[in-house]
């Protein structure tokens, strides 16, 4: 399990100038609030130091613990790469890639995460906290890896299948294209067929009737004489 080290420092600038000393009681301060849990009120002394002496390493590496904790990644990204660049302690240069790299591991950006470790370890190389969390990274890492692989395999076969699954719907739709445009032409010749047995039917018909109403008028008519009584 990553831990984190926020490790409070103070700054040790000469008790002759009069603005050290203003930032370096801004930063006692801030420390005491940082220790009861009060990071926002220790943010705003670390940044009052900062105005006071903007080349505090140690009270940018306090103000990012402070952001870090509210969850103010971004901003206390740079806090860190200022104290990290901006003087020879390695220490806290050591502590400040190291907070660097547990909050690229939270947000899985395990790339930058490894690299800060890295860069921890070369200017600490007894750091065990920091050498556990680059193993571990470098896992974390090779598992995203393969995760995203496998994604990406199976974003190709659903598009694979897609792409079958249009085709074939295209095919079905041309071909009830095609049927539909050949049924008017059988119904026009089922209707034409039909026409044709209705006229043939009437036609014998028709000459049936000519040939009875022939054979009636060849026959004699018959008249029934009434009988007197």
């Amino acid at each position: 399990m990553k831990k984190t080290f926020c490790i409070l420092f103070m700054s040790f600038v000469s008790v002759l100038m009069v603005h050290a000393q203003d930032d370096r009681q801004l930063i006692r301060e801030g420390n005491k609030l940082y220790r009861s849990g009060q990071y926002a009120q220790a943010e705003t002394k670390y940044r009052k130091a900062l105005e006071k002496n903007g080349q505090n390493a140690h009270a940018s590496y306090n103000l990012g613990c402070a952001l870090m904790k509210q969850g103010k990644t971004e901003e206390a990204d740079k806090q860190f790469s200022l104290a990290a660049s901006s003087q020879t302690d390695k220490e806290l240069r050591s502590k400040s890639y190291y907070n660097k790299g547990v909050m690229y591991q939270n947000k899985k950006e395990y790339e930058k995460a490894i690299d800060a470790y890295k860069n921890a370890l070369r200017l600490k190389p007894t750091d065990e906290h920091a050498r556990k969390n680059l193993a571990l990274c470098k896992r974390q890492q090779q598992k995203q890896q393969q995760q995203q692989q496998k994604q990406q395999q199976n974003n190709q076969d659903q598009k694979k299948q897609k792409e079958q699954d249009d085709k074939q719907k295209q095919q079905q739709n041309n071909n009830k294209n095609q049927k539909d445009k050949q049924q008017p032409e059988q119904k026009n010749e089922m209707s034409k067929e039909n026409a044709e047995q209705l006229l043939n039917a009437a036609m014998q018909e028709e000459k049936a009737t000519q040939q009875r109403l022939k054979k009636a008028m060849q026959q004699p008519s018959k008249r029934n004489l009434d009988k007197n009584w």
